[in-house]
């Protein structure tokens, strides 16, 4: 079992008739969804696509969301989840950036569409679920059902060390990057994630996380090697998880901290102890007092707190019987990776001493897409003598160097510190403060303007936006706010607007001062302001 769509066809060869995906109303067995997804792999084969093309995925939680992104990587190409809350010029960004070929969308979503695609130059095919859209364009229109019909054809060939997926995920200077993933790295970090969740064939998952995060994903990559059965969840509101908890009957449920906050603040039927094997927290830390919650709520399940870098999959887990002797721990590095903790000259710490954390092992990706200085920023060779690494080995082995610093402690427990960079982690998504800035400006409605992230309580951090009015001008604070929430996902919008006359502080190489700003909104959130 190497490949990617190995993984619910090899549960299907098992156990056909096992339930493996439920949606809505829907839930197909591992031997339907085996067979669909061979049904759109063909259908890709008959458009002409080649090996290592790329297919967007932009529809929300559906099954068509899973045979398609399943039945890309059969195909040999390389499937391109979009997160369904972006908006249509983000959405343009992205398949742009990595030469889409042909894009998955939904009737509703693709009418959204038929303006920013016309700067999509690469974009050959649209397969529509639902009705198609009428305006004729430079690319293929083509029903769902009509390709999942196409004659059946071999395939391209396809190793491990293939490109799987690109996974978009924000940078701290300018527009997302895609992070290349493997059959390889998606695969290993399936087999990990499994293993220390001890994840079977009993288990039913929550997937109430985007598929277009990593530890989304997962959820189908660790459930379908289990032969477990998948529940895809898009929810509006925090009581519907708890619902969905009770009604499907939930036995492993991940999510990121300021779900779990809210949750936490629901009642909870007795039956979800009755079935609630695990939760798992990633995204960020988890507060202590949620973390309390949850466990006086469902006291037989087992907590797991990880710690994980989309350009590794996963880094670390708490073990559950460590919990209470450290929660502040990002535990230890997960199966089949190793986890380092180095100073900037390479060389490892000392037990407690604060150093980069660096991550070695099958599950580092293939760095980012079409990025090569970024890459060389964030891929580096494992330094001679570090991680086992012999100075006979010729060819060099490439670790990811995280930009977080930690500290490890005398037995091996990870203490995450900080940040290197000006990355906002808000509601367990990473947002880069140049993106919320270039939204702004397209406004047309400030002169300048800085966003950043301040602690908060809940969020993990918020952001803030400091602008100022255009020369000559006014700036309506309520009118940017409501262009923030047309222009941008509500994990976007700033949490906290502030309008300042003239220009805004700079650093000596003449550039907005982020950091001078933020230390001047430090505590707002906490109410441990000076």
């Amino acid at each position: 079992m190497d490949l990617l769509h190995q993984l619910p066809r090899i549960s299907s060869e098992r156990s056909p008739d096992t339930l493996a995906l439920s949606a809505a109303d829907q839930t197909i067995s591992y031997g339907t969804l085996s067979e669909r997804i061979a049904a759109f792999s063909n259908g890709l084969m008959d458009l002409g696509l080649s090996r290592g093309e790329r297919v967007g995925v932009w529809l929300d939680k559906r099954i068509e969301t899973v045979v398609a992104s399943f039945g890309t990587t059969a195909s040999g190409g390389v499937f391109v989840p979009i997160n369904p809350l972006l908006k249509p010029d983000q959405v343009a960004y992205i398949l742009r950036d990595c030469n889409v070929r042909v894009l998955v969308t939904s009737s509703e979503r693709a009418a959204l569409l038929t303006s920013a695609l016309k700067a999509c130059h690469d974009l050959r095919h649209l397969i529509v679920i639902g009705r198609p859209p009428s305006e004729v364009s430079s690319y293929a229109t083509h029903d769902w059902e009509a390709v999942c019909a196409a004659p059946a054809k071999t395939a391209h060939r396809v190793v491990d060390t293939d490109m799987a997926a690109i996974l978009y995920t924000s940078g701290s200077t300018g527009r997302p990057k895609g992070v290349v993933l493997s059959h390889r790295n998606m695969v290993a970090g399936a087999k990990s994630v499994a293993s220390y969740l001890q994840n079977n064939s009993d288990d039913t998952l929550l997937a109430a996380l985007p598929l277009s995060f990593d530890a989304g994903f997962s959820q189908l990559t660790t459930g379908f090697l289990s032969g477990a059965r998948v529940v895809l969840l898009n929810y509006l509101m925090p009581r519907d998880v708890v619902k969905a908890l009770e009604r499907e009957r939930i036995t492993g449920l991940t999510a990121v901290p300021p779900l779990w906050i809210q949750l936490t603040q629901l009642e909870w039927s007795e039956s979800i102890r009755e079935h609630l094997r695990y939760f798992a927290n990633t995204g960020g830390r988890m507060p202590l007092e949620t973390l309390k919650a949850l466990r006086n709520r469902v006291p037989a399940a087992k907590p797991y707190l990880m710690y994980g870098l989309t350009e590794a999959f996963r880094a670390t887990y708490l073990p559950p019987e460590e919990v209470d002797r450290r929660p502040d721990s990002i535990g230890k590095s997960i199966p089949n990776s190793e986890v380092m903790v180095l100073r900037e000259d390479g060389t490892p710490c000392a037990p407690n001493e604060p150093g980069e954390l660096v991550q070695r092992g099958a599950l580092v990706a293939m760095g980012y897409w079409n990025d090569p200085e970024k890459t060389a920023e964030r891929f580096k060779p494992l330094p001679v003598g570090v991680g086992g690494r012999e100075a006979g080995l010729v060819l060099p082995e490439i670790a990811v160097f995280s930009g977080d610093t930690v500290r490890m402690d005398e037995e091996g427990f990870l203490y995450f510190i900080g940040r290197r960079d000006e990355m906002i982690k808000t509601s367990g998504y990473r947002v880069s403060p140049t993106e919320v800035e270039e939204a702004i400006y397209g406004t047309q409605l400030v002169g300048e303007c800085a966003a950043f992230g301040v602690e908060h309580p809940t969020l993990g951090q918020a952001i803030v936006l400091v602008a100022s009015a255009p020369a000559g001008g006014a700036l309506d604070q309520t009118t940017l706010l409501a262009e923030c929430r047309a222009r941008l996902p509500a994990w976007q919008v700033p949490a906290h607007i502030v309008v300042r006359d003239g220009a805004l502080p700079r650093n000596p190489n003449g550039k907005i001062d982020r950091k001078s700003l933020s230390g001047e909104f430090e505590g707002i959130f906490t109410g441990a302001r000076s």
